[in-house]
């Protein structure tokens, strides 16, 4: 094991919160509609428990601190396995429960992923939920973190796109690192950096799409255009929660907020913008409430 660096635990934690307190609202807007969330009235359940979009970034960054910053693809599928038998109530996705129930009866992962959904495998987006902490340890390479993510992210998600989301996710988080304390990148610039790094994509085009909207643009709007994971796929989800984080690199509270008003997949959605942002300022500024509420994280690296 090595000491896992700094940013990509700040990432990590901000990835926590954006999954425990937007997998809040789910049952607030069925329970109650929309009135709590336009007032911006805080969760009122005393622990916001974080989901699998939380318990399988940890899986991934305790892979890299095991494997000095590389993705074992073999002891990554066996470790989120392990991980899912310790606990399956986290929310995990119908095919997922599929998939890490066979790879830990011991079918080889690499059959199990790849017949999903009549071969072509999943599309979702649990592959970029996860992306953002790799991103930030990597920091220095943005080649290396897209190569590394895109192993993490094949080791679930067969479809092209669903890997090309975890590279989106990743290399964004490197880059928000990157601009550590200096003035934060104009959401535009940010968004087409990711995204000259892509390969040709509905995640890149997305992602695209993102850096044009104008200014003024509401998230509501950018919701609509960009999908906010009602498809719980790559394409659907990677761009809006990018286009959220790349609003607020300064200010997680505040991205956090307008990341959940845009509903949809809102734990991922949140998953991701979390990880992006405190990738570049930690987690300290949220309020002390959300910290006291917040699930707390077991050890990163077990002692």
């Amino acid at each position: 094991m090595i000491n896992v660096p700094a940013p990509a635990l700040d990432s990590l934690y901000g990835l926590a919160f954006g999954d425990a307190f937007g997998d809040r609202w789910f049952g607030i807007l069925r329970r109650e509609g929309t009135a709590a969330l336009e007032a911006r009235t805080v969760p009122p359940e005393p622990l916001w428990r974080w989901s699998d979009d939380t318990a399988q970034a940890l899986v991934l960054v305790r892979e890299l601190a095991e494997g000095g910053g590389a993705v074992d693809q073999d002891r990554l599928a066996l470790r989120f396995a392990a991980a899912y038998a310790e606990d399956t109530h986290r929310g995990y996705g119908a095919s997922m429960h599929d998939v890490l129930r066979r790879i830990g009866a011991g079918e080889p992962w690499r059959d199990v992923v790849a017949g999903q959904f009549g071969g072509q495998g999943s599309w979702g987006n649990g592959a970029a939920m996860r992306a953002a902490p790799l991103g930030a340890w990597h920091a220095a390479d943005l080649d290396v973190a897209a190569e590394q993510a895109a192993l993490q992210g094949a080791v679930s998600h067969h479809h092209p796109e669903a890997v090309t989301g975890a590279v989106a996710v990743a290399l964004a988080a490197a880059l928000a690192t990157r601009s550590r304390g200096g003035p934060a990148p104009a959401r535009p610039d940010f968004l087409r950096a990711v995204a000259e790094q892509l390969p040709d994509s509905d995640v890149r085009s997305g992602i695209r799409t993102a850096a044009r909207m104008s200014d003024r643009a509401s998230v509501r709007h950018a919701a609509e255009v960009l999908g906010s994971g009602y498809h719980m796929s790559g394409p659907d989800t990677v761009p809006f929660a990018l286009w959220c984080a790349a609003g607020h690199l300064d200010d997680l509270h505040e991205g956090l907020w307008l990341t959940v008003a845009g509903q949809g997949d809102i734990d991922t959605t949140c998953a991701i913008a979390g990880g992006v942002i405190a990738a570049r300022t930690g987690v300290a500024a949220l309020p002390a409430a959300w910290h006291a509420a917040r699930e707390p994280l077991p050890p990163v690296v077990p002692e």
